[in-house]
């Protein structure tokens, strides 16, 4: 019988993995038999090493996902039909004093970019008549609003409508597409917050499971989501938050 968690024979690419989310994600898919491709802005040297010491397989790219169309020639005659889109950028400023140039910044990553690199990967894979699967890294902002970061959750609400949109059009056509909404997680985004004592004791005071997330919770979805026991789930938005979202 076939191991319906494995990834053995499938190539993927994530955005962002040169550490914290997209790093675990790597590893993980990795770990699953996945040949994963890193791409970041940064270098990704870290991240592939872990995989191929641990007897992985990986490569890295560079890409600056500021630029929305960075990734329109990552998929041709490449073989992915795995896509992890987790580059994402913050700014914190409240809402009156929030800038024109801090919110266009934000969206292109999280969203522009996200959405056009989703496309030029679903074109390939439709024009090879393989299966693919997205897995799009939302947000608890994807449901709830926040404070000082307005963009950032105007996008991850939009990340999480566009996962919908596209589960609608392509469900049928052999690509599933979900997201990951992460609660707080011990990553570089969420060092402000953490170093913060008011905040970081109220943030823990909600978290049922009582403790920040860490990367690895976040990866152990994303590649399930990938697998073929996963098949049957298109449109979803799985939230890893600790039970945030239930309290």
């Amino acid at each position: 019988m076939s191991n319906p968690l494995s990834l053995e024979g499938r190539r993927a690419l994530v955005t962002g993995a040169n550490t914290g989310i997209g790093q675990a994600i790597a590893t993980g898919l990795a770990q699953a038999g996945a040949e994963v491709i890193c791409a970041g802005r940064r270098t990704c040297d870290e991240t592939v090493a872990m995989i191929t010491q641990a007897g992985g397989t990986a490569s890295s790219v560079l890409v600056d996902f500021a630029d929305p169309m960075a990734g329109q020639d990552l998929f041709a005659d490449q073989g992915i039909d795995i896509l992890v889109n987790n580059a994402r950028i913050i700014r914190r400023a409240d809402a009156l004093d929030f800038s024109e140039e801090d919110w266009d910044a934000v969206m292109d990553v999280n969203l522009k970019a996200l959405f056009f690199t989703t496309q030029a990967f679903a074109r390939e894979v439709l024009a090879t008549g393989t299966h693919g699967a997205v897995v799009n890294i939302a947000s608890l902002l994807s449901f709830q609003g926040g404070i000082r970061v307005p963009s950032y959750t105007a996008s991850k609400h939009g990340v999480s409508g566009v996962t919908k949109l596209l589960a609608n059009e392509w469900a049928t056509k052999g690509i599933n597409v979900n997201a990951v909404a992460p609660g707080y997680i011990e990553t570089n985004n969420t060092e402000a917050l953490r170093a913060d004592p008011d905040r970081n004791a109220a943030i823990l005071d909600r978290i049922p499971a009582g403790r920040w997330g860490q990367p690895s919770d976040i990866a152990g979805a994303a590649v399930y989501l990938c697998t073929p026991a996963a098949g049957y789930i298109h449109g979803a938005t799985l939230n890893v938050d600790g039970g945030w979202l239930a309290r």
